[in-house]
């Protein structure tokens, strides 16, 4: 309580991003020993200041949505929870602070015709826009844009259907076409973002260590250029001009949010031969393989068309190096293994991607948005400085 002779005095400074409280306080008091010489009170003086700090955020929400997704509800249950960690991140407080850029995947990830056109890619065809990496690209963060990539074939390695001539067409190439399915990149508006996440479909394969490089690259300082080209076509806010943020700046976050169901898988692909002209590229974009060489191909034959680029085991040690190079460069990593917990392999590659142990979260069914909300108010409360 205040006496005679207080003051007490409050000051409050606010910006975009902070709010600063300082407090102080004078008291008169009396003397119990100066008295002796003439002092019958003093002022004692008291004072103290809080600030709370609203970091930039960047978040990479990298989702599996390969076709093991389509038991179990799990594709449903993925898309809910993933909207909620949408709407709790971006609010009308922090939607020019948060970006987010959803990253699907299957056997492929397809970056979309804008982030694809921003490298240098020997383009081949026109069906889908995925990028072929090799070991070295792993081993870093943020893209080559010196270096020729190649297109990654677009074709579906497989089909169920393979004596019926109704579904001869390719139905879930491995580098999805769909343009929902592409990379949504550097993004802050609820509604656009929920409606694609909510649009997904279970399709193929699982590539899980491409859809992290995506994730990892799109948070690299070196991608500045191509948000700033996505601000003038208008396809990303202007708020986000000199984003990502260099990996030094105290003021933001930098996230990878990762999700499977489970495991890379050995990934095929048409040898040279038989895949190096516009007739063969409409081929393939036409029949799916398998159908194809059962259908008109004799079996002695069938292993000429095609190869096998890389194992499971190449695929999750390239992961291992890109989300060792993701830890190094600053990036948090959370990492969710989406009813794996009968693989304890998979639980394995899932938890060693992760920042710590504690960013891994195992979890079944319903569970994922508690997963999701956790997640969500971690990275709030890093955004928050006390």
């Amino acid at each position: 309580s205040r006496g005679l002779g207080d003051v007490y005095k409050r000051q409050v400074q606010e910006g975009l991003n902070y709010r600063t409280v300082t407090a102080s306080a004078t008291s008169t008091v009396n003397s119990m020993f100066l008295n002796m010489v003439g002092i019958d009170s003093i002022d004692a003086p008291a004072g103290g200041a809080a600030e709370e700090r609203i970091n930039n955020v960047e978040i990479s929400l990298v989702l599996d949505i390969s076709g093991s997704m389509d038991s179990n509800d799990k594709l449903e249950n993925m898309q809910r929870a993933a909207d909620e960690f949408v709407d709790t991140m971006i609010t009308p407080d922090t939607k020019d602070l948060v970006s987010i850029s959803v990253v699907p995947y299957t056997g492929q990830t397809n970056a979309g015709e804008t982030l694809f056109n921003a490298l240098n890619v020997n383009q081949v065809h026109d069906y889908s826009y995925c990028v072929e990496f090799e070991q070295s690209d792993f081993q870093a963060v943020p893209f080559d844009f010196s270096k020729q990539y190649e297109q990654a074939q677009h074709y579906e390695y497989s089909n169920r259907y393979y004596g019926s001539w109704a579904n001869y067409k390719i139905q879930n190439p491995w580098c999805s076409d769909k343009e929902t399915e592409e990379i949504k990149a550097f993004q802050n508006n609820n509604g656009s973002l929920k409606t694609v996440i909510d649009s997904y479909a279970p399709r193929t394969a699982t590539g899980i260590h491409y859809a992290m490089k995506w994730g990892a690259a799109l948070l690299d300082p070196s991608m500045r250029p191509v948000v700033s080209s996505m601000i003038a076509t208008g396809d990303v806010d202007a708020s986000f001009e000199g984003r990502p943020s260099n990996y030094d700046d105290e003021e933001t976050v930098k996230v990878i949010v990762l999700m499977t169901d489970g495991m890379n898988v050995n990934q095929y692909r048409i040898k040279n031969w038989a895949y190096n002209s516009t007739s063969e590229y409409a081929h393939w974009a036409k029949y799916s393989l398998w159908y194809y060489l059962n259908n008109y191909v004799y079996w002695q034959n069938r292993g000429d068309y095609y190869y096998r680029k890389n194992t499971s085991a190449t695929a999750d040690a390239r992961l291992a190096d890109i989300c060792q190079a993701s830890r190094d460069a600053g990036i948090i990593i959370f990492s969710i293994g989406f009813e794996i917990n009968d693989n304890p392999y998979a639980k394995g590659v899932m938890s060693n991607c992760a920042t710590s142990d504690s960013h891994f979260y195992a979890v079944e069914g319903v569970e994922i948005s508690d997963a999701f909300g956790a997640i969500a108010r971690t990275i709030n409360q890093l955004r928050l400085i006390q």
